[in-house]
């Protein structure tokens, strides 16, 4: 069998591949409880891009890693680690602009060992939405 065929045999659409990754998450939260769950010590990371940063506003007290160097920042283990992340024991809850990105990047952190990352339901809209604080982006 070919690659391409094999390929083919085991593709998955992005509604089914977003499905596994929730699947695979600790649970994911909602505006209110992430931001107790910041208040108790968890991180928030930003990765949405930065037009939408700068067209919407952030969130005070979270971190941002442009998406494509998320897993790098985060892994303990890379020399391009950064420190404010912390260890694999770390309660991460990644924000996108919607809430489909920031699902599979989280279950992208678990495969590296963050048991809890999980992701912030409906992402920056819903924390917006919820009438949450929200800063100038810098």
């Amino acid at each position: 069998m070919t690659a391409i065929l094999r390929a083919m045999a085991t593709r998955k659409t992005i509604d089914e591949l977003l499905a596994q990754a929730r699947a695979q998450l600790a649970p994911r939260v909602g505006p209110h409880e992430a931001r107790d769950a910041i208040a108790g010590g968890a991180l928030m990371i930003d990765i949405r891009s930065e037009a939408q940063r700068a067209a919407d506003g952030v969130v005070p007290d979270t971190i941002w890693f442009a998406r494509n160097v998320l897993e790098w920042r985060c892994d303990p283990s890379c020399k391009a680690h950064d420190a404010r992340v912390g260890d694999l024991e770390r309660s991460v809850i990644l924000m996108c602009h919607e809430g489909y990105q920031s699902s599979l990047a989280a279950a992208a952190l678990q495969q590296l060992g963050f048991g809890a990352a999980t992701d912030l339901v409906g992402g920056f809209q819903a924390w917006r939405a919820a009438g949450l604080p929200v800063a100038p982006a810098t």
